[in-house]
């Protein structure tokens, strides 16, 4: 008998503290309103498009001739059969379940039925259900967890499955995916004949947590806590397997199992390494585990590990991961701009790991991250029409960088696509007596506190301006807290009850304002949030951006781009008393650009290669527009850090 049920009771059971609401619970306008309609209206048909191109369908349905290489790319290359497509088809369910919550299309209703039923065709009589084991390499299953995503495939069929769920209120998937769960339970565990192994990959920890909370079902929260638990410990159980599989422990490609966060226990763990998505899955599943179970013994290496990042590693845009090697983490502050990997679903993943650090309550050290990865170093993933996609988001670019149409390794697309249509459960937080607002966004939330449904409606321009009014509305009044985020960033905040001021010393900790009170139905808090445009500086150890800053307004960090500013970016030098105004950007939707008055060097083509003189300076009028919008014009240069003249 496995051990899952004994790891489960050991643990402390209280009620659960934050979780974020479903789907369906939010609906989003404002800034994010139109980026969830072009994701409805043409990216969740884009990805299945494209995911049929390339035989995934082939791979999957058993009805199909065996798979061959399929899809072209725009350097003419090809790929053929993948072991993780199952993921990709995953997201892309769960991507095309939140836009059908958003708008009816019975056309892309039918086009995911149609895959799952594909998916129940293939499902052994046991369960198992993976097309890589079943359809192109029979008879290895469960061999190298290491490398071959078997449960990795199987956590973003689950999300995507509960996802459906949540959206359509159709259960076909979620029931395949919780029989392939109560196999994968039975494999796994320390008892004989058991599997003690974790997947190479993370992800599935954080699926089974979403599905445990979607079917009321324990089990499922237990086989989480185990895989987290089992990770790292000695004997290394991939050393083991690879001596199984006849090959040697040295012969590893990665060399270490930083690469995959295996190379010590979790709880021993204070240094993000390895693998950048692989990370911030892993630290997601261990944060909603300590949530779920009240394990207070994962806080401090999620603590560690958080801090580790962020004061270390992490990009100004909420990227991270600055190698192309490992896809990964090098050493401390080597945050290169031009070479930055800084892949589009570490950004994902980073907020998935910020929204679950906020489970035992509100804390702006990692509300504010989230919405620097959200509106910055993610959604640049996503072109503004939905139809291309970055894999790496380098923070200067020479005029070579360019969305991909699709990837060798598809896992970015289905992945920002998903994040942006999900967006709503992001905004808002839920607790016994507690409701807490992470985001600010225009938005209409069903949630519950104090045993009563409680509607609020958010309106505001957010990030455009700082401007924030929340309505309340309930059938009765009802005492609860509401736990507002007063942004990092700002320089300052003002809050009105009832057009009431609001003292922020007396009532603020972890940088959230609580308003514990009776909500009466009509109750109305509004913000003030001072919106400056900010120049950033980096760490004295981050050598590429010294003598230069960056611009931020609000949450939206700013660069420069060759469309508005002609080329030769690095010759744009900003004035120290230079002031900033905004304008509409009307070919990028609108966009709150900057406009600043600077200088620029002379970038003449001839003379000799060094010289003693200083080059020539000519007043200049700059544009930056925000991160995320670059990319969607012409192609050309783009600079985030940019100089500055000494003595700012």
């Amino acid at each position: 008998m496995n051990q899952h049920a004994d790891i489960a009771r050991d643990a402390v059971r209280p009620k659960s503290k934050f979780r974020p609401p479903a789907v369906h619970q939010v609906r989003v306008g404002g800034f994010f309103g139109p980026r969830i309609d072009t994701v409805a209206t043409v990216t969740a048909h884009t990805l299945l498009d494209r995911c049929i191109e390339a035989g995934m369908l082939d791979q999957i349905d058993p009805d199909r001739p065996n798979p061959g290489i399929r899809i072209p790319f725009q350097n003419n290359s090809t790929v053929s059969t993948q072991m993780f497509w199952d993921s990709d088809f995953g997201k892309s369910i769960e991507t095309a379940a939140y836009a059908l919550f958003r708008k009816p299309d019975p056309a892309l209703e039918a086009r995911v039925d149609a895959v799952i039923e594909a998916y129940a065709r293939l499902q052994d009589e046991n369960g198992y259900l993976n097309s890589w084991y079943q359809r192109i390499q029979p008879g290895k299953r469960w061999t190298n967890l290491r490398d071959c995503h078997e449960l990795y495939d199987a956590g973003h069929l689950i999300e995507g499955a509960v996802a459906y769920y949540h959206a359509t209120g159709k259960r076909r998937l979620m029931d395949i995916m919780a029989r392939y769960a109560d196999h994968i339970i039975d494999v796994f565990g320390t008892g004989e004949g058991e599997i003690p192994g974790y997947c190479g990959h993370p992800e599935v920890e954080l699926a089974l947590v979403r599905l445990g909370r979607a079917t009321g079902e324990q089990r499922y929260l237990d086989l989480a806590k185990f895989f987290v638990d089992q990770r790292g410990r000695a004997p290394h159980y991939f050393d083991r397997e690879a001596e199984k599989r006849g090959e040697g422990p040295k012969d590893y490609y990665f060399g270490s199992h930083e690469y995959t966060q295996s190379h010590e226990p979790v709880r021993d763990q204070r240094r993000v390494v390895g693998h950048a998505v692989r990370a911030a899955y892993l630290y997601s599943g261990m944060a909603d585990v300590s949530t779920e179970f009240g394990d207070e013994t994962l806080q401090p290496a999620l603590r560690s590990l958080w801090e580790h990042l962020t004061d270390k590693n992490l990009y100004v845009t909420g990227g991270f991961g600055p190698s192309h090697f490992n896809e990964g983490l090098t050493f401390d502050y080597d945050l290169p701009n031009e070479t930055a990997y800084a892949e589009t679903c570490a950004a994902v993943s980073l907020v998935f790991w910020a929204s679950r650090m906020l489970g035992p309550g509100p804390d702006r050290a990692y509300a504010d991250v989230m919405e620097r990865a959200l509106y910055n170093g993610a959604l640049a993933g996503l072109s503004l029409d939905g139809t291309t996609f970055f894999y790496e988001n380098p923070l200067e670019s020479r005029g070579g960088h360019h969305r991909w149409r699709w990837h060798r390794c598809p896992c970015c697309p289905p992945n920002i696509a998903r994040l942006v249509a999900s967006v709503g459960t992001y905004i808002y937080g839920e607790a016994e007596n507690e409701i807490a607002v992470h985001l600010y966004c225009e938005s209409i939330a069903e949630l519950e506190a104090a045993g009563i449904k409680v509607r609020i409606a958010q309106e505001t321009r957010y990030p455009a301006d700082g401007a924030v009014r929340l309505t309340v509305d309930l059938a009765s009044p009802a005492e609860f807290a509401l736990h507002l985020r007063l942004p990092g960033w700002s320089p300052g905040v003002s809050v009105h009850v009832n057009r009431e001021p609001v003292d922020l010393a007396a009532g603020t900790a972890n940088g959230y304002l609580t308003l514990r009170r009776v909500w009466a139905a009509g109750d109305v808090v509004e913000l003030d949030i001072d919106m400056p445009v900010e120049r950033l500086r980096a760490h004295p150890k981050v050598g590429a951006d010294q003598g230069r800053v960056a611009l931020q307004r609000g949450p939206l960090v700013y660069c420069l781009e060759e469309a508005d500013n002609g080329a030769f970016l690095n010759s744009v030098v900003l004035r120290p008393g230079s002031a900033f105004r905004c304008e509409p950007a009307e070919d990028l939707g609108g966009a709150v650009a900057l406009v600043a008055e600077a200088s620029r060097e002379a970038a003449d083509a001839g003379g000799p290669l060094y010289r003693t003189e200083a080059p020539s300076r000519a007043a200049a009028t700059i544009l930056a527009v925000p991160y995320y919008a670059w990319d969607n014009r012409a192609p050309g240069e783009m600079l985030v850090w940019i100089r500055q003249e000494e003595g700012a």
